[in-house]
């Protein structure tokens, strides 16, 4: 009992030593021992590191998933060690609702057939993205979090530990200086020798996880590079998809491919086919409507005449000024002064309309 009584009082005697010197340090009444420049550097590069790791983490994470809500909730759910529902991503999400519009509008039409292959490519770059997400969880972040959570809050715990010992010094540098008697003075040089071989043993044990920090950079490096590869991989997956998606597109008439090049790595370069706008959607702006015509219809317009034109793709007229069409049939079209540069007026017997110039091809 005594000796707990005694080693409460010695703690309670420590402690308040301690909160004096650091309340006369902050008041400039007392002195301090400064840690070495190589110390303090070595500190201030892993403050750093951590800063920059967490904000790395962060954006990485806005990346991988833009969703704020669900960022929170797979947050929650990691929290509590439990897995986070499955639901689609936005790809995936596309890709599904092209698939049913395709398949409502019947896969034996030309556009039926061309939203459901979009939406089957949607649904591949859908799945190229989880296993982005996945790699990058598992090669790049989560190596991130551990630094934050293992060996940076033991660097902490080492250096609040340093601060103590610190303390301890110089409250004993101070005694000592105070120290008149020859007993009094004894008792003050041993407790300051104590004190300052305990402050340096903490301060190389400090050193030490510091200089760690280094072997922290090359690790997350490595992590950076299986990163990048995760990305390029991806990339190249989704480039691959839809170069696939625009040969298959491709292979509709070639009235409805413009001349607009795409650049793509290489040098290569493939051309961005026109898929018809919607029934419902006939005006669009001169610039565009202006670019996907060919010069077929430029001299149409300019001769005022008349030409026969074959029509690739049934469409079915939004409006009584419009005539629908059936694919493969032969109508004749003109050209009428105002009328909208995606349109033509078309004549099939004693039946007349406006037609889209998306939907024909014109025959010599």
């Amino acid at each position: 009992m005594d000796f707990n009584v005694k080693r409460l009082a010695a703690d309670a005697g420590t402690f308040l030593s301690r909160a004096v010197q650091f309340t006369e340090e902050k008041l400039g009444q007392a002195e301090k021992t400064e840690l070495d420049a190589h110390l303090e550097n070595l500190l201030g590069r892993a403050e750093n590191t951590k800063q920059w790791t967490e904000r790395i983490m962060k954006q990485t994470e806005v990346l991988l998933q833009p969703n704020p809500n669900v960022r929170l909730e797979e947050f929650v759910y990691e929290k509590l060690e439990k897995k986070a529902p499955t639901r689609m991503n936005n790809h995936e999400l596309l890709g599904q609702t092209l698939i049913d519009s395709g398949s409502d509008f019947g896969p034996g039409t030309a556009y039926g057939n061309a939203l459901l292959k979009c939406g089957e490519t949607e649904k591949q770059i859908g799945g190229a993205e989880r296993e982005l997400i996945q790699s990058s969880a598992i090669n790049f972040l989560t190596p991130f979090r551990n630094f934050l959570e293992g060996d940076f809050k033991t660097i902490l715990k080492e250096r609040k530990l340093l601060q103590v010992k610190r303390l301890d010094l110089d409250a004993a540098k101070t005694r000592l200086k105070k120290a008149r008697m020859g007993d009094a003075r004894a008792v003050a040089e041993q407790e300051l020798r104590m004190t300052q071989s305990e402050f340096d043993r903490q301060a190389e044990i400090t050193r030490l996880l510091l200089e760690g920090v280094s072997s922290t950079h090359a690790h997350h490096l490595r992590c950076l590079n299986d990163f990048v590869e995760a990305q390029t991989t991806y990339y190249a997956q989704c480039y691959q998809y839809m170069v696939d998606l625009q040969k298959q597109l491709g292979s509709f008439p070639s009235s409805f491919s413009n001349n607009n090049q795409s650049s793509v790595s290489g040098g290569a370069s493939i051309s961005v086919p026109t898929i018809p706008v919607s029934a419902s959607l006939p005006s669009v702006s001169a610039g565009h409507g202006s670019s996907a015509v060919s010069g077929g219809f430029n001299e149409l317009r300019s001769s005022n005449g008349s030409r026969k034109a074959r029509v690739l793709y049934d469409y079915d007229a939004a409006s009584s000024s419009e005539l629908s069409l059936l694919a493969d049939e032969v109508i004749t079209v003109s050209s009428v002064p105002g009328m909208d540069s995606d349109w033509l007026m078309g004549e099939r017997g004693s039946q007349k309309g406006k037609v889209p110039i998306t939907y024909l091809e014109l025959l010599n």
